[in-house]
């Protein structure tokens, strides 16, 4: 078993591409959650299933998630089209550009990568709508986690950003025509913000778990190992799976939500492995 991220995370942003301001405050509103008092069930409440695992020597995965910098790097550093490796010199860039470089944090350091609706990255949509791994010393200086998420409003939002929008091969009609506006309502208005969010959540469950990629995988078949969140896919209250997202509340005007945030926010957030009660948990769980 490898190392969890078991002291204070200081994560830092890394905003790629152009973003709309109110979709950057959501996200930061987030991300400030995750460590923040907020009624139950809440985002925090929602982050402490993942402090249930522990490292060799017994330590928690951390409770305290800071956001502690932010890079615009709206220029496109790298183009528009990505791939994976392009993540690790993002990160780079965002280190050395004087004068509003991020620190380069190998002691407690993650790094988030978010790239903005017309940025194309290798495998987004087909395969991924996020993922995260490990620097290398020689593209970045040393080895600190981090992760990327995609903005998936207008590239898949039925892929990455379900229930807030229909899969394309759902046989369903697209909202605005007859029938078709039975999709569950995002809870902060935008499907793509709130469909990342969830990816986000997701990302950063299993970037404090096995940052290393040599740490905690869930389930119960040993020949088939399943990242902590990835069993959980699709999740998000009791009776979920198989395309039903489960038991979750509705505000006054009908948005899905299952866990509370700052300032009065809510957010739909699928649920991850418990290793104590075997099998997905959130804290809006009805047993």
């Amino acid at each position: 078993m490898g190392p969890v991220l078991a002291s204070p995370i200081n994560l830092y942003v890394i905003w790629y591409g152009h973003w709309n301001p109110t979709h950057q405050s959501t996200i930061r509103d987030f991300l400030y959650s995750l460590s923040s008092p907020a009624p139950y069930p809440s985002v925090a409440d929602w982050w402490s299933t993942a402090r249930l695992y522990t490292d060799q020597t017994g330590s928690n995965i951390t409770r305290t998630i800071a956001l502690s910098g932010e890079f615009y790097d709206s220029s496109y550093s790298h183009g528009n089209s990505l791939s994976r490796l392009s993540m690790q010199s993002i990160i780079k860039n965002a280190v050395t550009s004087h004068p509003r470089a991020l620190p380069l944090n190998p002691r407690n350091g993650v790094y988030l990568v978010l790239s903005s609706s017309d940025v194309r990255v290798q495998d987004f949509c087909r395969a991924v709508c996020g993922f995260h791994y490990f620097t290398f010393p020689t593209l970045v200086g040393v080895t600190v986690p981090y992760a990327w998420v995609g903005y998936s409003g207008s590239q898949c939002p039925g892929v990455c950003a379900y229930p807030f929008a229909w899969p394309k091969d759902s046989g369903r009609p697209p909202p605005g025509t007859p029938g078709g506006n039975t999709i569950m309502r995002a809870p902060n208005g935008d499907a793509g913000t709130d469909g990342m969010i969830s990816v986000i959540a997701h990302e950063l469950a299993e970037v404090s778990s096995n940052p290393l990629v040599n740490a905690w995988y869930a389930g119960d078949d040993p020949t088939a190992p399943t990242e902590i969140a990835d069993l959980c896919m699709g999740v998000y209250g009791s009776g979920g799976g198989g395309g039903y997202v489960g038991a979750v509340s509705k505000d006054r005007w009908g948005n899905g939500f299952n866990v509370n945030g700052v300032k009065g926010r809510k957010f739909l957030v699928q649920w991850i492995w418990n290793p104590v009660k075997r099998r997905c948990f959130g804290p809006n769980a009805m047993d």
